[in-house]
């Protein structure tokens, strides 16, 4: 039987945070080559997001990601650098399976990143014909509009009094799929820097909760990955989607550790 375009394109985030699953995702700000994805697919992530927020990556290497992402199964994101439309679209038209947006204010900017990520009726994406998603084949384009549309992710980052302030409005938003708390501005945009478990966070954490549960979007942390403890606590409060951490932070701990245990190991005494 022929395949159509949504037998070819396939959100394994979206299915699993729809079965109310644990979702475990890496940052890549790091390494510009394929291999990380392989790395992270060996290693158990879920997914992953290339962070042009955060990094020098080229439109070009984030494809390329983004593309090996899609053909070894790990679900790719990208943390774009703006809400500007063409940012938006170029990222999905080179292979990311969701967008997320960072520094949102309020339900009008929420819905102009949905409206860059859509398809008409429900956005202002342009089509473009056979696209990494499909593996680069031509369908009918309403078709393969619909398809990639229902795999598309949007995601909305919540960092800022205003972002929280304005949390039930963002996830009443026709479109958002999940809020995603970026915990470390948070904190600094509140006036409590590094205070990953001050009581304002907690009450920050509960309202974004509140917020996806009234209407049926997922709730996303970040920032954490210093304070395992505290991520736990705040998926037993319904968190499912977990950033655990960037490449470059698993490198230098993991170099570290290794430096620190072979020198102790290794110790001046020994040689005697």
């Amino acid at each position: 039987m022929e395949e159509s375009p949504r037998d070819l394109v396939r959100n394994g985030v979206k299915e699993k945070l729809a079965r109310n699953e644990l979702v475990l995702s890496m940052t890549v700000r790091l390494v510009r080559s394929i291999e990380i994805v392989s790395i992270a697919q060996s290693a158990g992530f879920d997914s992953f997001y290339v962070d042009l927020e955060h990094s020098s990556f080229s439109l070009d290497a984030t494809a390329q990601l983004c593309v090996a992402g899609l053909s070894l199964g790990v679900t790719p994101f990208v943390r774009v650098p703006s809400l500007a439309p063409d940012c938006i679209a170029r990222v999905l038209d080179g292979g990311a399976l969701g967008v997320i947006a960072p520094h949102v204010q309020g339900a009008d900017e929420a819905a102009r990143v949905v409206r860059a990520a859509k398809y008409p009726p429900y956005g202002a994406r342009s089509f473009t014909a056979a696209l990494p998603h499909l593996k680069f084949r031509s369908f009918p384009s309403a078709e393969a509009g619909a398809a990639i549309d229902a795999a598309t992710m949007v995601v909305i980052m919540i960092e800022s009094a205003a972002a929280l302030d304005a949390v039930e409005a963002i996830a009443a938003v026709d479109g958002v799929d999940m809020l995603f708390i970026g915990t470390n501005d948070l904190c600094a945009e509140l006036g409590i820097p590094g205070q990953l478990d001050h009581p304002m966070i907690r009450q920050a954490y509960a309202a974004c909760m509140r917020a996806c549960e009234s209407h049926g979007k997922h709730l996303g942390i970040g920032g954490l990955n210093a304070n395992p403890a505290l991520a736990a606590e705040f998926v037993e409060l319904g968190a499912r989607y977990v950033s655990t951490g960037t490449d470059l932070s698993f490198l230098s701990t993991g170099a570290a550790s290794k430096a620190r245990q072979m020198r102790e190991r290794f110790s001046p005494r020994s040689f005697n």
